[in-house]
């Protein structure tokens, strides 16, 4: 195929946004014109499920085509090894040039994983001990009573840092139509793209915090804190300073993240206005999704680090013209790795060989011929040092299938969690102690269990503690340069004085 016949592959992904909250998924108050132009003319995935509700195991995961538990990446602290090949590797040995603009959120040294470029790196030091550079500022980043606290309008850094991304994208994408205009011949380019929105901190610019605040409506399904919750669940609020939140606290928290989440649409707008400007859209698979979604507040519960459908769950939309119907959406069980798979298969790039990933074009060109295994996995597995929460050196060690519409979320040590959800899409009635769903609970629990040892898993995580010890200590007494680096400053993050 010649060059010029060649796809171009856009991938944008962003971090923590639920599906829930966009126009194409049913919410009524958000506004998100551009990732609803882009679903009415392409495919939406309505059951995705991400490899792990926290960041670097789901993004890991992802790169990699892997399950945590099969590359080792399980908690925010873990590197990936530069050995195991990755989507970005994959292309490359396709015949592209894969270049990456902002988020990965890679620890260790590799920050380019396959990528042959990238353009606007992370906010934090590639390396566990390295300096940052004075902290998140107001609101914090991580699962801590303080995000709900100092929540409101003013700025966050990461919403710098995505507008950072959306230059350097536009001025690539610009540059390519230079090149195009003049005659002059182009290679298909591989083109992902990383958002840090709309992740915590709640915080955002007081005209985006406006169009909101009178407008973001409660939670769906709250959740009264007491001893009906399952352990976990009420372990984790407790260890959070959640078992009460003020509705104070709530309203300024939602309207702050409807609000990151418009911006964030904005800003891909933005984007997709310069694929189309430059005339590369008609030869382009556009691919929008995330790492893992958010709670803001339904069960009780915020951030991420749950099996709840608001947490697990992530966006997931298509649009290639000429190649896949417009306006059309899937309700088949899906997995992130799976997107993986199909970019390659889409740019004729060769399959990752230990990929769980399953190419969706099949599916999607034929779907009423095609057999399709309804199944999704998540695990989530984490220790005090792995820097995802307030957990004990021992751990948890959890996962989660999603196999037709039923969901089992396994607890190492804890009962199990069933839901139906077809017949309880918001996940109130746990099914798992009713006699009549015991052969359910049985089936799913062990196909959750095949190939999958928790203890085994405890003792891989111990092991990679000590190593992790050796490396942190080492930076931070040598403090090596970081080879790819956005600076964040500590003022770039505030809230505004007055709050409404």
């Amino acid at each position: 195929m010649p060059d010029d016949a060649r796809p171009n592959l856009l991938y944008i992904h962003s971090d923590q946004h639920s599906p829930y909250v966009a126009g194409c998924y049913g919410d009524r108050t958000i506004e998100t014109p551009h990732l609803d132009a882009l679903a009415n003319r392409g495919v939406v995935l309505d059951n995705t499920y991400c490899p792990s509700p926290i960041c670097v195991p789901s993004r890991m995961s992802m790169l990699s085509g892997r399950y945590p538990h099969e590359n080792g990446v399980w908690t925010n602290s873990h590197m990936l090894d530069s050995g195991i090949p990755t989507f970005a590797h994959a292309m490359g040995a396709g015949g592209y040039r894969p270049v990456l603009v902002g988020r990965m959120h890679s620890v260790g040294p590799d920050q380019l994983h396959g990528y042959v470029e990238r353009l606007v790196g992370d906010h934090g030091a590639n390396r566990s001990g390295g300096k940052d550079n004075g902290g998140h500022g107001a609101g914090g980043a991580g699962p801590t009573r303080s995000s709900l606290q100092q929540s409101g309008h003013g700025q966050s850094a990461y919403q710098v840092h995505d507008e950072d991304v959306t230059v350097a994208t536009i001025h690539y994408l610009d540059r390519l139509g230079v090149q195009k205009r003049a005659g002059q011949s182009t290679e298909p380019f591989s083109l992902s793209v990383g958002f840090m929105l709309p992740h915590q901190p709640f915080i955002a610019r007081r005209e985006d915090y406006e169009r909101y605040f009178h407008t973001v409506p409660p939670p769906q399904t709250s959740q009264a804190f007491g001893e009906h919750l399952h352990p976990h669940i009420k372990y984790w609020r407790e260890m959070c300073d959640i078992t009460e939140v003020s509705e104070a606290e709530i309203k300024r928290s939602r309207a702050a993240y409807w609000a990151l989440v418009y911006r964030m649409d904005a800003m891909i707008g933005q984007i997709l206005a310069a694929l189309r400007e430059n005339d590369l859209e008609d030869n382009t698979l556009v691919v929008y999704s995330s790492d893992h979604g958010e709670q803001v507040g339904e069960h009780g519960l915020w951030w991420k680090q749950t099996f709840y459908e608001d947490s697990v769950k992530v966006p997931a939309i298509l649009a290639w013209p000429g190649h896949l119907s417009e306006g059309t959406r899937c309700d088949k069980v899906t997995s992130s790795l799976d997107l993986n798979a199909t970019m390659l298969d889409s740019l004729d790039c060769p399959p990752l060989p230990h990929s769980r990933g399953r190419s969706l074009l099949p599916l999607l060109s034929n779907p009423q011929d095609t057999e399709w295994d309804n199944v999704a996995f998540s695990e989530f597995c984490q220790n005090a040092s792995g820097g995802g929460g307030p957990f004990s050196e021992e751990g948890i060690y959890q996962r989660m299938i999603r196999r037709d519409n039923f969901k089992l979320n396994y607890y190492h040590g804890q009962p199990c969690q069933l839901f139906d959800l077809d017949a309880d899409p918001r996940e109130i009635h746990d099914l798992a102690d009713n006699p009549a769903y015991a052969g359910t609970v049985q089936k799913l629990k062990a196909e959750v269990l095949a190939g999958w040892d928790p203890e085994s898993i405890r003792t891989k995580m111990g092991q990679l503690d000590r190593d992790l010890a050796v490396h942190t200590a080492w930076t931070r007494n040598v403090q090596p340069p970081d080879s790819i680096r956005w600076t964040m400053k500590l003022e770039m993050s505030y809230l505004d004085d007055e709050q409404m």
